[in-house]
């Protein structure tokens, strides 16, 4: 008994004609991928849906300036903190080599930028993360950056409105880009203290320490179609758990499904919605000069 046991094969056979329909199979799901990611999806109505995929996405962020100069009322934009630069407190190998990089790659000295200005004529602080500058990963200088502009919006009384793109904390930073969570987090309970209003605009994709601090915390929070909303990516989950995860898990739709966000909104229409906003929660204060 114990002999066929070990003599027992260990792989399955597969037939010639199974594997050619195997071989079939896996071709055809093949094109309907690139269909999708090109084409978009068909409904039942027949309407083509815009492709959401994660390749589109990914080609379509916007960066900061983008961002700004789509929301923001032209020639109204004054930027806070652009001298704030990032040092290696850590020492960590070749971190100073990457920031270099980034800055040239994205024209920015860091991941966010902050600043103040209108939106239909009404005064807001703003601040957009830019995720061509080292995936919009959250160091001390960006949670310093968005600490502070959450302090100038508690002491002008100004809506703030935050768009997040993150790949999350800044490992080079250890410790210290982590405590950047607390910190903004603590600010944003500041300014809720006073009554003064905060928007979470979520972009693709968010996640990590972002998530899990400023990032859900707003009074109002939109998010773009599509946008991957999470702390730890689904691979990662599923890696963990060992089980297939729900179809659209951690994107925008699923977690508006749950309640985590209050809306999606097209890009198209995000300053109108906005706008929108700022109209049911009117609040003084002063542009700087």
């Amino acid at each position: 008994m114990l002999k066929d046991f070990f003599n027992r094969k260990k792989y399955a056979e597969i037939g010639i004609e199974e594997k050619k329909d195997k071989e079939k199979t896996l071709k055809t799901e093949q094109i309907k991928t690139e269909q999708i990611k090109t084409e978009g999806v068909k409904t039942k109505e027949g309407r083509i849906k815009d492709n959401t995929s994660h390749d589109k996405l990914k080609d379509s962020r916007l960066d900061a300036r983008q961002r700004i100069k789509s929301i923001i009322d032209e020639d109204t934009f004054i930027e806070y903190d652009r001298e704030i630069k990032t040092t290696n407190p850590l020492d960590f190998p070749d971190y100073m080599e990457k920031i270099d990089i980034a800055k040239e790659k994205s024209g920015e000295s860091e991941a966010v930028v902050s600043g103040e200005g209108t939106i239909d004529g009404r005064k807001v602080i703003i601040c957009v993360m830019n995720p061509n500058f080292m995936m919009g990963s959250m160091g001390s200088v960006v949670g310093e950056k968005i600490t502070r502009a959450i302090e100038k919006a508690e002491e002008k009384r100004l809506p703030l409105i935050i768009f997040t793109a993150s790949g999350g904390a800044r490992m080079q930073e250890g410790i210290l880009s982590l405590m950047q969570m607390a910190k903004t987090s603590a600010a944003i309970g500041r300014l809720k203290d006073k009554g003064v209003p905060y928007i979470s605009v979520l972009t693709d994709p968010t996640t990590g320490g972002v998530t899990a601090s400023f990032a859900m915390l707003g009074d109002i929070i939109l998010s773009e179609p599509g946008t991957l909303i999470c702390f730890a990516g689904p691979r990662v989950i599923k890696q963990t758990i060992k089980q297939d995860l729900p179809k659209g898990f951690q994107r925008a739709e699923f977690l508006l499904e749950k309640g985590f966000i209050d809306m999606i909104v097209d890009r198209e229409e995000l300053k109108d919605m906005i706008s929108h906003i700022l109209k049911l929660h009117p609040v003084g204060g002063e542009i700087d000069g």
